[in-house]
């Protein structure tokens, strides 16, 4: 099959198993390896394992690529594994739409700075600016980061009665979405954050998935966001899944799938 290449994003699959253990699943192991090995060797295409921690499922795949087709044969490849699927979520990396713009840094400047002097402005745009640019980039074209625990949940903003973000104005949006984010680089560091869009994808608006070595920041920083008139308001979330990053021998190993 052609690829199928979105305009603007990568597509992005979070895919949750529950293992068969049955006689004739010997030797699932290697073929689950394989699977994602094939994949991830096809650059810019990036694919971890992790083990989750409950009953939701028992093995998580988080896939993300620019090429839908070859997304799509992954799943299709880890299906004829000794694989049972339990959940799926899609979506598509993408920028923010409430993203701050120049304008937006050069007013903060002047009003929680006091920076005026032109020099000294341009000497702060310019920093900026490649700060922002990097920023767009790992949203758009992210590198899964190395960090020992995940957590994923899917999330909406709520449109009922007085609390229908969509009725807002976008200015008001935009304030608010500003707010929020600053509770979210307080955890810089601790949790690195991937938000991806699944409008019309999925069953829900967001994607969120959390890294971080500290599964306490995990929880934290959601706890914190929670009391942010954004969730306190609008937010309405989806299941939360959470597990233990590994290299795909071993998390095949922890969940009782040989070799």
């Amino acid at each position: 099959m052609d690829t199928v290449e979105a305009s603007s994003g990568w597509g992005v699959l979070h895919l949750f198993y529950d293992v068969d253990l049955a006689p004739n699943s010997v030797g699932g192991g290697s073929r689950i390896a394989k699977a994602i090995s094939d994949f991830t060797a096809e650059a810019p295409h990036q694919a971890l394992t992790f083990v989750v921690l409950g009953h939701k499922a028992a093995l998580g795949v988080m896939a993300i690529g620019p090429d839908w087709a070859r997304l799509q044969r992954l799943q299709h490849q880890l299906n004829q594994a000794p694989l049972i699927p339990t959940w799926s979520y899609l979506s598509l990396t993408e920028a923010s739409e409430y993203a701050m713009t120049e304008n937006d840094e050069r007013e903060r400047l002047r009003n929680e700075e006091s920076v005026t002097d032109p020099a000294e402005v341009k000497t702060r745009i310019e920093a900026w600016n490649e700060r922002i640019e990097h920023y767009r980039e790992q949203r758009i074209h992210p590198q899964l980061p190395t960090r020992s625990t995940i957590s994923f949940y899917p999330m909406s903003k709520r449109r009922t009665g007085a609390d229908n973000w969509y009725a807002l104005p976008f200015a008001q949006r935009k304030e608010l979405m500003m707010g929020h984010a600053t509770v979210g680089r307080r955890y810089a560091g601790r949790v690195t954050q991937l938000i991806t869009g699944s409008t019309g994808l999925d069953d829900w608006e967001w994607g969120v998935t959390l890294f971080s070595d500290d599964p306490a920041a995990l929880k934290d920083i959601v706890a914190e966001m929670r009391f942010d008139e954004v969730s306190v308001r609008y937010g309405e979330f989806g299941p939360f899944v959470t597990g233990l990053v590994l290299d795909p021998a071993e998390a095949l190993r922890r969940v009782g799938i040989d070799e």
